[in-house]
This record gives C-alpha cells, structure tokens and sequence, in this order.
C-alpha cells in the first residue's frame, strides 16, 4: 500500500474532499448522522464564523495513491487558552479509515502545526466554542447521533489509545422517556420557588430570539458555564452567528426563560426538535430537494425527540429549584407536539448537580464520549 501523504487544505476542490468524505466513510452505517455541508464549510470562513477572530483553524487531508482517506482541523482557541493557562492545540472533525498510519499521520500533521505555533498539548475532539460538536465516542456505538452531537466507529478510540492518547475528560448523555405529567415533585418545587424568590416564567417570540432577549439567554450562559472544562465566553457577535445559525429550527415554544422580580433572567432553557432521521434524509444537503425534508418536519409532522441543547441557570440561583420552573413549563408543551423522548447534549461525567436534576424523569445515562490528550513531543 502507498504512503500517507497529509496536506493543507488550501482551496475549494480539496474543501470539497474533506466536506465529503464522511459520505463514503459512514455508506451504510444506520447510526450516523451527518452534518450540513453548509455548517463545515462556514465553519472555516471568516465572514461566516466571527469565532475565527479569537482563534485559528487549518484542515488537512490525508491522501494514499490520490485518494482521500482522512481529515482533520487543527484549531488554536486564543481565548480558552488565555482563561485556563494552558497551550493546547485542538483536533477536531476527526474522520479516518481503519487504518493507524492514517490516524497517526493526521494527529501528527495537527500537533506539528500547533508546535509551530507555541503550542506544548494537543487536545480532542473540540471544537472552536462550546456549541460546537465535541468529545469523541467511545460507547454505544449501536445508538443513533444526533444533529448536536459527535458520532464514531469503534475504532476510533482504540486508534488514540494505540497513539498513546489519554482520557482528559468524559461526557455523557441523558435520555428521558417524557411523562404524560409533570412529576408531583416537580411541580411542588417549582411553586416554592416562585413563592420564595418571586420568579416567573417568560417566553420569547421569534423576533426577541433575535434581538436583545437571544443575547441575553447567551450572556447567562457565559455566567453560568464558566467554570466549566474548556469553555471560553462567547462574545456578542459569536451569538449572533449562533442565532443565523439555529433560529430556521427553533420552535419558540420550546424555548423557557425565567425571571425574578426585577426582571433579570435567571435561567434559560433552549430546546429544539430532533433532526436526526431528516439530516439522514437530506444526506446532510439542503440543496437541491434536502430542504423539502426540513420542511416536512418542522412544519408537518415532528421526529418524536427533542434534544435539550442548553440549560443555563445563573450561579447565584444554582441548586434552588429554578430548573424545576422549566421542567414544569416544557413537559405539557412536549405532550402537546407530541414528543416522547428528550435527550441532552454532552455532559460532563463529573458534574453531579447537571446529571442530578433528571432523577425524577428516569434518566437513562448513555453515549459516553471522551476528550483525548497528549503532549507534543519535540
């Protein structure tokens, strides 16, 4: 067999190759589920992702005989750097076939570009910011993927383990069966609070998505997740992407915010319905029949999941009930849409007070996904 060659991704038919490879990588595979060929392609453009102010991002491919059989990004997040001491050099949107010199070869091509740039650790798979897909799977690889989430053969972690790559951190998922009532408990907490420290819930229209409440759901996210492994605060103008980005698929019903007396929002809830089969559909394209598959699903009939993208309390209000206002406000408006199943995105294996407030719902913990690490060697 031919040697593996790892290039720079430098113009538009090579971005075209590294878009596209999953396509014949994952041929056949029920589980996976693809992304938008747009989202890969904007992820690396400047006028498209104003993250890339504060970071920087190279793909690669690695090819034998001409032919592509890997690729990954290399990705230096200034700030996340900057906020945790660190000097790490991500690797992300991984994909390679069963093959260790393939997968040698790209991580090497990946800590050899961060080398060069001051970088001592390589980490992953990460994104740039939070709300990209992170953490690479390393069981149940029989479960379907979602839209928000990292899906990967069986080889993949044993590849890192070979390269000598260690466990920095695990993520787990929670899926709930949706009760046809809210749990009594959930109920009564959720009228203490209010009772006690004057909350409410408030709801938001599409149009306040995009102004000044849309900025304020973020802005309390970066207070709320700031402690958390690898985060970096999104700025005003990274929202703003975010919200171009999602707000074609929010349903603004499954979206719960709450205030206290004074206005202030406290805790945000963001949640949206599955796309799983129809990005399956659609192969990941919009254009030009996909869009008919969107259409049908968020205006005709739902997928019967939801995935709960974020809940963001304020630390001040943290382990006070306040997530049981939300629980309170969403379970008959998922019984109404018809939903059966509600599944979170990644969640660190270590935070306790998050994987402790579905206890009421029989939470099924699932889908662990791991964070790798290495240091560069000279």
């Amino acid at each position: 067999m031919g040697e593996i060659k790892v290039v720079k991704v430098g113009n538009s038919k090579q971005m075209d190759a590294f878009v596209r490879l999953p396509e014949r990588l994952y041929a056949g595979n029920q589980y996976y589920v693809p992304d938008l060929d747009s989202d890969i392609r904007d992820m690396f453009n400047p006028k498209k992702n104003t993250a890339l102010k504060y970071a920087d991002i190279q793909a690669f491919l690695a090819y034998r005989d001409d032919k592509v059989v890997g690729r990954v990004a290399g990705i230096i997040n200034r700030n996340a750097n900057e906020r945790w001491n660190t000097s790490y050099v991500r690797f992300g949107l991984i994909e390679f076939e069963d093959d260790i010199a393939i997968s040698a070869a790209l991580l090497k091509a990946v800590e050899q570009w961060g080398a060069e740039r001051g970088m001592t650790q390589i980490q992953g798979p990460m994104g740039i910011i939070d709300f990209d897909k992170e953490g690479m799977l390393v069981e149940d690889f029989d479960l379907m993927g979602s839209m928000i989430d990292i899906y990967n053969p069986p080889y993949y972690p044993q590849h890192m383990e070979k390269l000598g790559y260690q466990k920095e951190v695990d993520w787990l998922q929670v899926r709930v069966e949706i009760p046809k009532e809210v749990p009594a408990k959930y109920a009564r907490v959720a009228n203490l609070a209010k009772e006690m420290f004057g909350l409410k819930v408030r709801k938001i229209n599409r149009k306040e998505i995009l102004g000044e409440q849309g900025q304020r759901v973020f802005r309390l996210m970066n207070e709320a997740y700031a402690p958390i492994f690898g985060y970096s605060d999104l700025t005003e103008e990274m929202v703003t992407d975010l919200i171009k980005k999602y707000i074609p698929i929010l349903d603004p019903d499954l979206i719960t915010t709450v205030e206290n007396e004074k206005g202030e929002m406290v805790c945000a809830a963001v949640t949206t319905g599955s796309l799983s089969h129809t990005l399956r559909k659609s192969n990941g394209k919009l254009f030009p029949f996909g869009w008919i598959h969107f259409l049908k699903t968020l205006c005709f009939k739902n997928e019967d999941t939801v995935n709960m993208m974020l809940i963001a309390v304020r630390p001040d209000m943290q382990g006070l009930g306040v997530n049981a206002l939300v629980f309170d406000d969403l379970i008959p408006i998922y019984n109404r849409k018809g939903y059966k199943y509600a599944e979170t995105g990644p969640q660190l294996e270590d935070n306790i007070k998050e994987l402790s407030q579905w206890k009421q719902l029989n939470p099924k913990m699932q889908k662990r996904r791991r964070c790798w690490h290495k240091t560069i060697e000279d």
